[in-house]
């Protein structure tokens, strides 16, 4: 299969290099990470060790059978429009938050929902590192089935990537939203990883977002418990207790968030307040209003 990843970064190499494995991959990011992986390949260590020669530009090529999208959330309007004169069949967003599979379906056909809970870090440009193998699931957005969903399916199994084909894609994307609007905000204020998150009162504070979170769930439709909400954050902050959240990557780095894709989303969306996520995203909005 001929699948081009939209966002070559920590993830995007990650599942890019899986891929390359066993399909023909085009890597489209940015220099210097791309320009390394072009010259010597792109190295994927921690979990794996193994190096893979992918393609790598700037752009996305004319034509592939699957795009995966792993921008930012508030760059999937520019990568719609940058793949709307590439010729697909599957475009599948495996990005944090939500409304992203609407903004693509806006300019693009075949468009697919996905979740991701593979560990990735960037550890130079052509080194990517896996720092907790998860999987990848996805189907129609809406939920049911989607025989497209079951094509892309298979090649993942093939590349040796763990892919769960679902049609409940709705409850999945509001648990993992409710996992991230726990996680990503309370690491990233408090400056720590996600094992701190196990006790004490930053996991109080953890878990209220995600019952929040839950309960707007419930609001949508999307039959997604309170407690079922808890049990899977607790469970990831376990998985990944050394692991540095995405957004406290990003606050690291001085680079904006995806807060309003997260909490954001949630206030968006709440019939009746949602106080933990309100606070968590208005200090996290200072943070980048300010001087980062």
């Amino acid at each position: 299969m001929e699948i081009v990843v939209l966002g070559a970064g920590s993830l995007g190499s990650l599942v890019g290099g899986l891929c390359a494995r066993e399909h023909r991959v085009t890597l489209v990011g940015r220099d210097p990470h791309i320009g390394a992986v072009r010259d010597s390949g792109l190295h994927v260590g921690g979990g794996f060790d193994f190096t893979v020669h992918p393609a790598a530009r700037t752009d996305p090529p004319p034509t592939a059978d699957l795009a995966l999208v792993t921008v930012k959330a508030f760059d999937t309007e520019a990568a719609a429009r940058d793949l709307a004169d590439c010729d697909l069949d599957a475009v599948c967003s495996l990005q944090n938050g939500l409304g992203n599979e609407e903004v693509l379906a806006a300019h693009l056909d075949g468009v697919l929902a996905g979740t991701c809970t593979y560990g990735a870090r960037l550890v130079e440009p052509g080194r990517v590192e896996c720092t907790g193998i998860g999987e990848i699931a996805l189907g129609a957005p809406d939920g049911g089935d989607s025989a497209r969903a079951g094509r892309v399916g298979r090649a993942l199994q093939a590349a040796g990537i763990e892919t769960a084909v679902a049609d409940d894609m709705p409850r999945r994307r509001w648990g993992k939203l409710a996992i991230n609007a726990g996680i990503n905000p309370t690491t990233a204020l408090a400056r720590v990883p996600n094992g701190a998150l196990s006790n004490g009162p930053l996991a109080g504070i953890a878990r209220e977002a995600a019952r929040e979170t839950a309960r707007v769930a419930r609001e949508q439709g999307v039959d997604l418990g309170d407690e079922a909400a808890v049990a899977a954050l607790d469970g990831v902050v376990e998985a990944t207790a050394a692991n540095t959240s995405s957004m406290l990557q990003d606050v690291n780095a001085g680079r904006r968030t995806e807060i309003d894709a997260i909490n954001g989303a949630v206030l968006d969306r709440a019939g009746r307040p949602v106080p933990v996520n309100r606070t968590l995203a208005s200090l996290v909005r200072a943070w980048e209003a300010g001087d980062r």
